[in-house]
C-alpha cells in the first residue's frame, strides 16, 4: 500500500487504535518554503510503499507566521516510531532535505492519546474548521495528577465561561499529556484566526477560573501558535 492523501487535509483525533502521538516542528523562514516543503513531503512519502509499522496517520500544518510546519502523526505505540526512526525515516528526509535545503528541524516531542477532549460546536458556514490553535503548557518536575489537575482546571474555566466570555469560534480542543511528564498540549480546532484572535482580545472581565489556569504556580512556560492544515497522509486501500 502506499500513502494516499486525505481531501480534508486533517487527521481523525479520535482514530481508535492510536497508543502514542508524535508532535514535531521544522522550520523552514518563508511561505514559500512553506509550500514547496509541503509539496516535498507529500512527493516523499506517495512515492513509497506505507510503513506498516503501526502508522496510522501523518499530517502536517503550516504556522501562519509564514516559518514553521507542524507534524502531527498518529502510531499505535512509542515503538512503533522507533522502528520507523530506524528504517524508513532517513531516505524520506534526506528527499525532502535536497528539495528543500536548510530545513531547521527544531523540536520532536512524544505524548499519549488524546486525555481529554471537547466539542463546543461547528463553524458559523457548517464549513471544516479554518485554523488549529496548539496551545502547550510546560511544566518542572510535575508530580502525578499534576498536569491532569490543570486540564481538569481549563475545562472548569470553559464551563465558567459560557456565558460571560463565550468563544462562539471555537470548535473542538484535544488535550495531549507528553510521554516525559513536562507538557500538556492542547490540538484546538477553531473557525479562523480571526475568530482567535477576537476571543483573545475579549475585554469581558477574566473568570476566577482562568485566573488559576493562567497563574497556576507549576507553570513554567507556556506558548501560543496557530496553523492551517495542510497534508494528511494514510495507507491507501
Amino acid at each position: 500500500m502506499n500513502a494516499v492523501a486525505h481531501p480534508d487535509a486533517r487527521p481523525d483525533l479520535h482514530r481508535p487504535g492510536v497508543g502514542a502521538v508524535l508532535v514535531s516542528t521544522w522550520r523552514v523562514g518563508t511561505p514559500e518554503r512553506q509550500r514547496a516543503a509541503v509539496e516535498a513531503i507529500r512527493t516523499a512519502w506517495e512515492g513509497r510503499a506505507w510503513p506498516d509499522l503501526g502508522l496510522l496517520s501523518y499530517s502536517v500544518l503550516a504556522g501562519t507566521d509564514g516559518d514553521t510546519l507542524l507534524h502531527y502523526s498518529q502510531w499505535t505505540a512509542q515503538g512503533a516510531y522507533d522502528a520507523f526512526v530506524r528504517t524508513y525515516r532517513d531516505d524520506r528526509n534526506a528527499e525532502i532535505d535536497a528539495a528543500v535545503p536548510g530545513i531547521e528541524r527544531v523540536e520532536l516531542r512524544r505524548y499519549g492519546p488524546v486525555h481529554r477532549s471537547t466539542a463546543r460546536g461547528t463553524t458559523s458556514t457548517g464549513e471544516l474548521p479554518g485554523v488549529v490553535v496548539i496551545v502547550e503548557a510546560d511544566f518542572a518536575g510535575a508530580g502525578d495528577g499534576v498536569r491532569e489537575d490543570w486540564v481538569d482546571g481549563v475545562f472548569a474555566a470553559l464551563d465558567e465561561d459560557a456565558e460571560t466570555r463565550p468563544a462562539p469560534g471555537g470548535v473542538s480542543g484535544q488535550f495531549h499529556l507528553s510521554t516525559d511528564g513536562a507538557r500538556v498540549l492542547n490540538y484546538a480546532e477553531w473557525e479562523s484566526e480571526r475568530a482567535h484572535e477576537e476571543w483573545l482580545t475579549d475585554d469581558a472581565p477574566q473568570s476566577e477560573a482562568w485566573k488559576r489556569v493562567q497563574h497556576d504556580p507549576r507553570l513554567t512556560g507556556g506558548r501560543v501558535r496557530r496553523y492551517t492544515p495542510a497534508l494528511s497522509l494514510r495507507a491507501g486501500v
